[in-house]
């Protein structure tokens, strides 16, 4: 299974924009995903408050992570892609914002399907953002592809 420690090594190697604007993956199991990222000087929109973008990559990184451990578990080569997302703003993002992504089995059998039989797959997962007073702050939903490589 991926750790978080592996994930922000990743992250900072090859999404730095993420990693320089504070997003760190937190705890990641097979059927969860948690990502929290703090309002500061580099991640501030002119309104005071977390930019959407800023928030995204923190949603979207709790569900990647998930793809790519189940990916990984699988043991087969398949490519990932997000192909749609849509995004619901609830409050100001201020202070740390956490997002949990709970949708690591549905993910798992689109896998288990792709590597069966050969044909892509989509996955819709979800990402809420909490504000540390326990708000929500932001929903993040990303539909995923898988595809086993030929």
């Amino acid at each position: 299974m991926l750790t978080p420690k592996k994930i922000n090594t990743f992250t900072m190697l090859k999404l730095p924009s993420a990693f320089l604007t504070g997003v760190r993956v937190k705890k990641i199991s097979e059927e969860s995903c948690v990502t929290s990222v703090k309002l500061r000087w580099i991640n501030q929109n002119p309104f005071n408050s977390m930019f959407w973008a800023v928030q995204g990559m923190a949603a979207e990184l709790s569900t990647g992570s998930l793809v790519m451990a189940q990916i990984r578990e699988s043991g087969a080569k398949v490519s990932m892609l997000v192909a749609n997302n849509k995004a619901t703003f609830t409050k100001k993002a201020k202070g740390r914002i956490t997002f949990t992504c709970k949708d690591g089995a549905a993910i798992k059998e689109a896998i288990s399907t792709t590597v069966a039989t050969g044909e892509g797959q989509t996955c819709w997962m979800k990402s809420e953002g909490v504000d540390e007073a326990g708000d929500v702050v932001s929903v993040f939903e990303f539909e995923w592809t898988v595809r086993r490589k030929t």
